[in-house]
């Protein structure tokens, strides 16, 4: 796929791989629609998309919830590439983990996903072109302790991207998802000195993963023509 002009929406593209994941796909000249919880988007993205001369929309909603998202894509019109990024964690060992932290998980990672997948699918099935891009996780192929809720979601998403391929194929359209291992965030930042190095001390490339280099899987997978159900791992051969 030529990414010239083609309109892409990036859901949680507010910060971190969602944000790395816009600017990229604005590097390469696509109309990029961002969306995230916030009423605006922040001052020091808006300032890096007009750097590059991107041709940008921000959209406020919380893909989580139906309304909302029906409404989203009544706003975005046309749509070729989905990038399904949104998503949360509320992390606890299964037996002190609260049904309403499971529910919400779930709800902001797989069900929302499958929502967009849905509206994005009868958008591009229509015109037989397309490429759907989901966030999943190595947790949700190999499970992880203390994250029973954010595991099942990701592992779902799995199992959504490859549906959908199955599904959508035979009409042009291609569906994938991304597995990310340990990447630099805000959220990595504040593990404890030794919960890093035992993270580090798996990853045979010895460092943590960057958004950016998330962002280029992600283009990758938009542009590459004959690559559908697949779940590209990108994790430093954690995994191995």
């Amino acid at each position: 796929m030529d990414l010239q002009n083609k309109r892409v929406l990036v859901t949680g593209s507010t910060q971190g791989i969602g944000e790395a994941i816009a600017l990229a796909f604005a590097q390469k000249g696509c109309q990029v629609l961002l969306n995230g919880r916030r009423p605006e988007l922040p001052e020091e993205i808006a300032d890096q998309l007009e750097k590059i001369g991107a041709d940008y929309q921000y959209f406020s909603a919380d893909v989580s919830d139906e309304g909302a998202v029906k409404q989203l894509f009544k706003e975005i019109g046309e749509i070729d590439i989905l990038i399904n990024n949104a998503g949360i964690t509320k992390d606890q060992i299964m037996i002190g983990m609260k049904l309403a932290d499971f529910d919400q998980v779930i709800k902001v990672n797989l069900r929302s996903s499958f929502m967009l997948t849905q509206k994005a699918l009868k958008k591009m099935l229509k015109k037989r072109s397309g490429a759907i891009i989901n966030m999943a996780s190595i947790v949700g192929q190999h499970g992880n302790a203390g994250q029973a809720n954010y595991a099942a979601s990701k592992a779902g998403v799995i199992a959504l991207t490859q549906t959908a391929a199955k599904e959508a194929a035979g009409r042009g359209v291609r569906v994938n998802a991304i597995a990310p291992g340990m990447i630099a965030s805000q959220m990595t930042a504040v593990l404890p000195d030794e919960v890093k190095e035992q993270a580090l001390s798996q990853i045979p490339l010895a460092r943590f993963g960057k958004a950016e280099e998330v962002a280029q899987a992600a283009v990758f997978l938009a542009e590459n023509d004959y690559v559908t159900g697949q779940t590209l791992v990108v994790d430093g051969g954690m995994t191995i």
